[in-house]
């Protein structure tokens, strides 16, 4: 005769859950996360590298260009006379 197979029921897996200290708990990863792990799984270390300084790059770039606009605008304003009080 065989033994029934041991169950566990949703209070007892609820139960040693609830006993687990909070920094034991797993937070689910994050997209990121998985990008991140696809990224060291499919490129070489080098290669991750110059990816991630090319990205740096291009944020780098994105905020010069914003700089630049903001700066534009702002002689753009100085030079424009606008109304003038008589």
């Amino acid at each position: 005769m065989q033994a029934a197979p041991a169950r566990t029921t949703t209070a007892t897996a609820a139960h040693a859950f609830s006993a687990l200290p909070s920094t034991l708990a797993v937070r689910p990863p994050s997209v990121t996360d998985a990008l991140l792990a696809l990224e060291r799984l499919l490129l070489r270390g080098g290669q991750r590298t110059a990816r991630r300084n090319a990205w740096t790059a291009v944020l780098e770039d994105r905020r010069r260009a914003k700089d630049r606009r903001e700066a534009q605008h702002l002689l753009e304003a100085a030079a424009d006379p606008g109304p003038q009080a008589r």
